[in-house]
């Protein structure tokens, strides 16, 4: 077992494209949106030759379906009080696991959302209850739906890691082995999991998210932090260039969670106008591979 590292690249062109630039930056897994992520997408289908030219592509690279990581819109926040955006949220997630099946990828990630009225606990279940309904819209999809943690900014839960045990509790048994989370590294730091401290309190940080929530994590995204530590900010930039700096993530990769698992990228991209048709990686992806390998020493 070995990191299988990847980024979410400009996906001018198609979502296969964002493959083909993943896989020519020498990555093996790719993070996706299936539709635009500032809309709730819960009346979007995908296009068979979407669909057709994605698996295409997948084989031509070689990247594994278990690999790809769909990001669902940030705008369902299905942790809300409001029985009507709920209605709507859950709807756009039900949808993203009808898109993803289509797609046969290994797992969605999403953003619980805010609790709108003040409680954490209340806000928990609903979200639960959406991903209830997400995974029982397609009973045999072999896509995981995986939560992932937040910076903790306002009311939005799953910061921390009773908040992302406490969603995964109330899911059913028979339903328990399609979920699970992931995490942020950005996220962290800014929600005050200070992962730039020691290799100590990474790891212990880590620790309370595996017997908080039962399992490992299932996934990271790789950020460096333009905010500080517990500032709740969401801003992203390359490792090295923020925050957190470099050296944590070799820390991170050290540990054998990050084993056999997508380690994604969520970082800036220079060349965010790429052609339709132009497969080529974008320079600070290769920045980063290359300093990722180094730091994880592959």
């Amino acid at each position: 077992m070995k990191h299988i590292f990847g980024t979410h690249p400009v996906d001018n062109g198609g979502i296969h494209m964002a493959v083909y630039r993943s896989a020519n930056a020498g990555f093996e897994a790719v993070q996706i949106f299936t539709a635009i992520p500032k809309f709730y997408g819960d009346k979007s289908s995908i296009r068979p030759e979407r669909v057709e030219k994605f698996r295409a592509a997948l084989q031509d690279t070689g990247m594994k379906p278990e690999n790809v990581i769909v990001h669902a819109a940030y705008v369902l926040s299905v942790a809300t009080a409001d029985p009507q955006m709920w209605q709507r949220a859950s709807a756009g997630l039900a949808r993203e696991m009808e898109r993803s099946t289509e797609l046969g990828v290994g797992q969605i990630c999403f953003h619980p959302g805010s609790a709108s009225d003040g409680d954490a606990v209340a806000a928990a279940k609903r979200v639960a209850d959406a991903m209830v309904v997400a995974l029982r819209r397609v009973e045999d999809s072999p896509v995981r739906l995986l939560v992932e943690n937040t910076a903790g900014a306002g009311r939005t839960i799953g910061r921390s890691p009773g908040e992302v045990g406490n969603i995964l509790s109330h899911i059913p048994s028979e339903l328990r082995s399609r979920c699970g989370y992931g995490l942020d590294t950005c996220h962290l730091f800014a929600s005050g999991y200070d992962i730039s401290e020691s290799p100590e309190r990474l790891r212990s940080i880590l620790d309370d998210f595996e017997s908080a929530t039962g399992e490992r994590p299932s996934f990271f995204h790789l950020n460096d932090s333009d905010g500080a530590a517990g500032s709740n900010r969401d801003r992203h930039t390359l490792i090295g260039k923020g925050r957190i700096g470099a050296e944590p993530f070799r820390w991170l990769f050290a540990d054998p969670r990050t084993i056999g698992i997508p380690l994604v990228l969520e970082t800036p991209q220079i060349n965010v106008a790429v052609e339709r048709e132009d497969p080529s990686p974008d320079p600070w992806d290769l920045e980063m591979r290359a300093l990722l390998h180094s730091l994880a020493g592959d």
